[in-house]
């Protein structure tokens, strides 16, 4: 990661992941498992977790949308897209809400700590083995 990129993680208010992100942490990882069981699983963990609250959930789009309410506020949107039979990509996209046009990386911290969650809970199929190009 060049000079410029890392000080664009760090003086942005938003992160969110793709496939071929420069940050490794933040490229779309893939489970081994249905849309509905991976929308499932993170409406089950933001309905748990006392820092979250639910906006809105679409099945049909594989979306939902979250608010951090604890601490340092920001808002989530988690998509949930079966690319295959039992390989299905999770992204998220992280704003923070800030006077400052900037979160030290907050955004991205948020991202990475989801991830975490969801590898505990679904198992993970390896990145560079499920790009389809």
């Amino acid at each position: 990661m060049s000079f410029r990129q890392k000080t664009a993680k760090y003086f942005s208010n938003h992160a969110e992941t793709n496939e071929n992100h420069i940050d490794p942490t933040l490229q779309t990882h893939y489970y081994k498992t249905t849309r509905d069981k991976g929308l499932s699983m993170l409406e089950n963990y933001f309905d748990n977790n006392g820092s979250y609250q639910i906006n809105a959930i679409s099945k049909d789009h594989g979306e939902i949308s979250a608010t951090i309410v604890k601490g340092k506020k920001a808002f989530v949107v988690a998509t949930v897209i079966m690319v295959r039979p039992h390989q299905t990509a999770i992204d998220f996209s992280v704003t923070t809400e800030s006077v400052f046009p900037f979160d030290l990386g907050y955004s991205t911290k948020i991202i990475q700590q989801l991830y975490q969650q969801i590898n505990k809970e679904l198992p993970i199929i390896n990145n560079t083995n499920s790009r389809s190009r």
